[in-house]
């Protein structure tokens, strides 16, 4: 397969896969393969060829290729860390070029050698020194990927594919067989001229599969090339111009599967860090909804303590009305009425708490804006009953509904009446108030929310990046909250901002899209 052609005894080798996979071998498990491609050689030369050259020259050019190879292989692993796997373009360039220096290398040191023999002179080794040369670049380049890929990391390929992966490869095969029917099996002038219509499947396998389709179907391309070469009795020469349009279409193949397979790997590693941000932001943002109830803990034990100590005075009363003679069952009655609508009020506060809380993805549903503010007040108006201050809302009439994730987007209004409560407890007010608002908007359609309080104001220096993670005004605050509350809002296509830091007058805002009719 590799040696077709012998010149003088000297054997020609303008195809050499042999070497193209023991240079696999050296690039992947290291330099110490250099003794299989020694013993290789000599027994090619020996055994196979049946070299009419002398032991010593047999085991020189042995020592010359198997050394040669070795140190560029060691210069490539070690020096410029070579990645056995192909995974981004300087690998590629890295095998190209190290198959190239060592090719040339060995061209020259094999002239010199033979140069020494009294049966060959300069003009044999100049015939003998192209095919060598075209040989090893061609072996290397197109035998050393394919090794690397596709043996030593065979890719797991799952079986609703495979069909479409054997279908694609006949369709290659047999529009390869057709282009190298018209370029060699016609023997025409026009041959060579007509190579450029295997650029075409080459291209479309790199493209569709990457650098591993790129390498199936440039051995393919390579393998029957050889073939037809062989059976229409083609000679050196011509076997080498052929060779080197090969190699030539081998270096663009490989260029272009290993540039889409890296876009590729990118991709999918962007995905893989964007789906990974997602769940930390889910984290970070059941985190503070944590935070949040936690510091709310004490206003909300009350609130739901104050419902229930009232609902057993209520049972003990009705209790003692029926117990006595001539009961007043009407009483009675309004007292078992008082007392349900008491556990039922506790109820709802643990219910509240309970989905604000809950764990797992974002649930997208069409969300009514006057329920889910009446929520997220409901949960809010603990903490300001307790701190003092006074919750308005106020919204304006019909207002269209939103899709989103309701519990996120409580969370965001949460939050920011949190923190005005908080600033205005700081600042130690007795007339807090904070107001909440929404409005329409139809220039974009959107629904615009705002919070407005009473409280200090925000320093400008701090205003800028208020948004940003780990920015917090608060003694013992993680500067989580409001980024989250921008990263839930941006999802839902909105946008947050500070409209006003003053003092007596801090308003933050939010907007969310809405489909208009």
């Amino acid at each position: 397969m590799s040696f077709i052609h012998e010149y003088k005894g000297i054997p020609i080798t303008p195809w050499n896969p042999g070497l193209g996979v023991v240079f696999a071998l050296m690039l992947f498990g290291g330099a110490r393969y250099t003794l299989v491609l020694f013993v290789g050689a000599i027994i090619a030369e020996i055994v196979v060829l049946h070299s009419s050259l002398t032991w010593t020259f047999d085991i020189l050019i042995s020592a010359i290729i198997a050394l040669s190879y070795g140190a560029v292989a060691f210069i490539a692993r070690k020096k410029l860390r070579f990645d056995s796997a192909l995974n981004h373009v300087r690998d590629i360039l890295i095998l190209l070029g190290g198959g190239a220096s060592g090719a040339i290398l060995i061209a020259v040191l094999l002239s010199l050698l033979l140069l020494v023999d009294p049966q060959h002179d300069l003009a044999d080794v100049i015939v003998a020194a192209g095919p060598l040369l075209v040989g090893d670049l061609i072996g290397i380049a197109v035998m050393t990927p394919l090794v690397l890929r596709l043996v030593f990391r065979a890719p797991r390929l799952p079986l609703r594919r495979l069909r479409t992966i054997l279908l694609d490869v006949l369709l290659y095969v047999a529009l390869v067989s057709t282009s190298l029917w018209i370029i060699v099996g016609t023997q025409t002038a026009n041959g060579f001229r007509l190579f450029y219509l295997l650029f075409l499947p080459v291209v479309v396998a790199a493209t569709r599969y990457g650098l591993d389709g790129a390498c199936v179907g440039l051995a393919i391309t390579q393998f029957g090339l050889v073939g037809l070469l062989h059976f229409y009795g083609y000679d050196a020469q011509a076997f080498t111009e052929f060779q080197t349009l090969m190699f030539v279409l081998t270096v663009t193949g490989l260029v272009v599967g290993v540039v889409v397979s890296e876009r590729e790997s990118a991709d999918r590693l962007a995905r893989q860090a964007a789906a990974r941000l997602k769940e930390r932001e889910a984290e970070a943002a059941q985190a503070a909804r944590f935070s949040l109830v936690t510091g709310m803990a004490s206003a909300l034990a009350h609130e739901i303590n104050q419902p229930m100590t009232a609902a057993r005075a209520l049972a003990r009363s009705a209790q003692h009305i029926m117990q006595k003679p001539g009961a007043d069952l009407a009483r009675a009655e309004k007292n078992l009425a008082n007392m349900i609508a008491q556990i039922d009020h506790a109820n709802g506060v643990i219910r509240r708490i309970r989905d604000f809380l809950r764990r797992g993805r974002p649930h997208f549903s069409t969300i009514d804006i006057n329920s889910m503010l009446n929520d997220a007040l409901a949960l809010a108006q603990a903490e300001a009953s307790a701190k003092q201050v006074r919750i308005e809302l106020d919204m304006a009439k019909d207002l269209p509904p939103i899709h989103g994730d309701v519990v996120q987007l409580e969370q965001v209004v949460l939050n920011l009446i949190s923190n005005a409560i908080e600033a205005i407890a700081g600042a130690g007010r007795s007339d807090g108030r904070v107001r909440v608002t929404a409005s329409r908007h139809d220039a974009p359609p959107r629904i615009e929310f705002a919070v407005l309080d009473n409280g200090p104001g925000i320093a400008s220096e701090l205003a800028d990046r208020l948004f940003e993670h780990l920015t917090t005004s608060k003694r013992e605050g993680l500067g989580l909250g409001l980024a989250i509350c921008t990263s839930i809002i941006e999802s839902h296509g909105g946008r947050i901002w500070l409209h006003s830091g003053k003092s007596g007058a801090t308003e933050f805002r939010f907007s969310l899209p809405f489909e208009s009719a």
